[in-house]
């Protein structure tokens, strides 16, 4: 069987989760490098992975696929190693939500509004991220929320809602602000301190 193959960048939230659900699997995988904000723009061939041009994108065995979740699911269900999804239909229902939500409104505030913005940007847009940390904060009291307990969002198992989350914070928390903001939420503050301590999230770790 052949090696899968995962193309995007190294700097990319989304890329990182699919790279650490490979890593927690367990699966040998290529990264092959595609910069969509290149000078040049995005390569040509590259559309034939991804119409839209966005990353990452996936290829195993001639199969493609293209969106996170679908690649993360993917991964989980055609490789041997732990089970990132859960058995039961309720907690694959609540695994499938906290992913949803932190797409809808997890991603754009908290990366874009809030980090890309404070250390990109100058001078920074100061609107702009304090509506982004507003949102952050909705959506870190809904993680709350949402969590069961134990360790993992899900209770004992970890599972590819961890594995979504914990990119999105660690950009998240490159700034003041988001760390300031995360330290006000002790069991996502300790929930993120277990995922940043694993292999898969310190071997997926962009280095300056």
């Amino acid at each position: 069987m052949a090696k899968p193959v995962l193309y995007g960048a190294d700097y990319s939230v989304y890329v990182r989760i699919a790279r650490m659900t490979l890593e927690e699997k367990g699966v040998d995988y290529d990264l092959v490098p595609v910069d969509i904000f290149a000078a040049e723009g995005i390569p040509a061939w590259y559309l034939e992975h991804h119409p839209f041009g966005r990353i990452p994108a996936f290829e195993h065995d001639g199969f493609r696929l293209f969106e996170t979740g679908a690649i993360a699911r993917y991964v989980d269900e055609a490789f041997d190693g732990p089970a990132l999804q859960p058995d039961d239909p309720h907690g694959r229902a609540r695994m499938s939500q906290i992913t949803g939500m932190l797409d809808a409104y997890g991603y754009r505030a908290m990366v874009w509004d809030v980090a890309v913005e404070r250390l990109e940007k100058a001078p920074a847009d100061e609107e702009l991220i304090a509506r982004g940390i507003s949102q952050a904060e909705t959506v870190l009291r809904t993680l709350v929320s949402l969590k069961t307990p134990g360790p993992w969002l899900l209770g004992d198992q970890l599972t590819l809602a961890d594995l979504h989350a914990a990119p999105i914070i660690a950009y998240f928390v490159k700034v003041e602000e988001g760390r300031d903001l995360l330290a006000r939420f002790a069991d996502i503050r300790d929930w993120y301190a277990r995922v940043a301590a694993r292999q898969s999230f310190v071997r997926t770790e962009k280095v300056a």
